[in-house]
């Protein structure tokens, strides 16, 4: 595996990340929507990290170097996680399923909500990581991207699969197996992040809007409809429409999914590309309909009956946020037994309904449904079997690809 980085992002990759950070994912909290930008972007934000302070880059054989695990006699794990993205009590005083664990097993966590973004976060351990040095967390939570570029570096630990039945058994299919770490060796996910159609029904005179191509081509739409300035959602949706597969695409359908939104920008079908700015436009119906992230739906539909999603017959983007052991951590033993702990249903259920994402735990609707039957029944909080199988992930890109494409989609979208 070749493990070069480059020497740090184009103006067009730094334009992505400042979007992201600014109106995309990146810039919003845990409880409106997640995920930044995508693998090939962790290589342009950490790996200007990484130049600038002269570390080289690690390279991974088969992953990295067991560290003394002092589990057994310090009964602690520190847990890195994002701000509002687990349940808390209602008098804010209390963390009820970390409390728990901890009185289950003894183990006591140390809990600090120190992540705003991935970029920022991966420049605050990776010095540390890096030197082959602990980083003072025994467990984070981070985008895919991100969580694929740690791995590929050496920088987490190998789970040890003996400790985690929960987790092996009770993973949903459809997270099991992404590109960049296959039968999760080395992570597991928190939670899902789904992009879907949202429409405003009100402004669409009652008329469901289910499809890219209604997007782009439904005259009654048009200069009402907003795309996402993220890549690999706008772009992937589009090649789900084009009857592409976003894992396994080539250039050329790269160049058609962006050939296609340009005639929606040319014929001023699509109104604008958007971050999560795209919420009050959709609840006022200045935008009829949209590309969405699930997270903000289920929030927007709490307050205007008028919101509508759609899964598109080929499918959607999905992607995730994933537990890791950094190399060198204190606690590896601990912090695998709190990954295994929240793959426990009745404890992903509690999880599930207080941050609202795709719960990535098989099984777990029957006790959701104890604590929210309508929640329980939600399918972009509990996918179905057929919303499942429409879930596709965008593919790892490689440096060149990642250049090369934001180049494209940001002379598309005028970034």
């Amino acid at each position: 595996m070749d493990h070069h980085e480059p020497d740090g992002p184009s103006a067009v990759e730094l334009a992505a990340i400042r979007r992201s950070l600014t109106n995309g994912r990146g810039a919003l909290s845990r409880r409106t929507a997640l995920r930044a930008f995508g693998v090939g972007a962790l290589t342009v934000g950490a790996a200007a990290a990484l130049s600038g302070c002269g570390i080289p880059p690690a390279k991974r054989e088969g992953g990295a170097a067991a560290a003394d695990d002092h589990s057994e006699k310090e009964k602690q794990v520190v847990f890195s996680n994002w701000t509002e993205y687990m349940d808390i009590s209602e008098d804010n005083k209390s963390r009820p399923t970390l409390a728990e664990f901890t009185k289950r097993t003894g183990i006591k966590v140390k809990y600090t909500e120190d992540i705003n973004d991935n970029v920022e976060f991966f420049g605050k351990i990776q010095p540390q990581l890096a030197a082959g040095q602990d980083a003072g967390r025994d467990l984070i939570n981070v985008t895919d991207w991100l969580a694929a570029r740690m791995i590929r570096l050496g920088w987490v630990q190998k789970l040890d699969a003996a400790l985690l039945p929960n987790a092996y058994a009770n993973l949903a299919p459809q997270f099991r197996r992404p590109d960049w770490d296959p039968g999760r060796a080395y992570s597991y996910p928190w939670t899902g992040i789904s992009t879907v159609i949202a429409y405003n029904a009100k402004a669409t005179g009652g008329k469901k809007v289910d499809s890219v191509s209604q997007l782009l081509d439904d005259p009654s739409l048009k200069g009402r409809v907003g795309f996402l300035t993220e890549m690999r959602d706008t772009v992937g949706m589009t090649l789900l429409d084009l009857g592409k597969t976003p894992g396994r695409f080539t250039d050329a359908d790269y160049d058609e999914a962006i050939g296609r939104l340009q005639k929606g920008v040319d014929k001023k079908q699509i109104r604008r590309f958007h971050g999560n700015d795209y919420t009050s436009d959709l609840s006022k119906g200045d935008l009829a309909a949209c590309l969405a992230w699930a997270g903000d739906v289920i929030q927007l539909q709490a307050d205007n009956p008028d919101i509508r999603y759609a899964i598109p017959a080929p499918g959607y983007i999905t992607s995730s946020d994933n537990l890791l052991v950094p190399a060198q951590a204190r606690h590896q033993r601990n912090a695998t037994r709190l990954i295994d702990y929240y793959y426990e249903r009745p404890v992903a259920a509690r999880l599930a309904a207080y941050i609202n994402y795709v719960c990535p735990v098989e099984g777990v609707a029957e006790e959701l449904a104890k604590i929210d039957p309508e929640l329980a029944g939600n399918t972009l909080i509990v996918p179905d079997k057929a919303m499942a199988a429409k879930s596709h992930a965008f593919r790892s890109l490689s440096s060149e690809e990642e250049k090369a494409y934001e180049e494209k989609f940001a002379k598309l979208i005028g970034a």
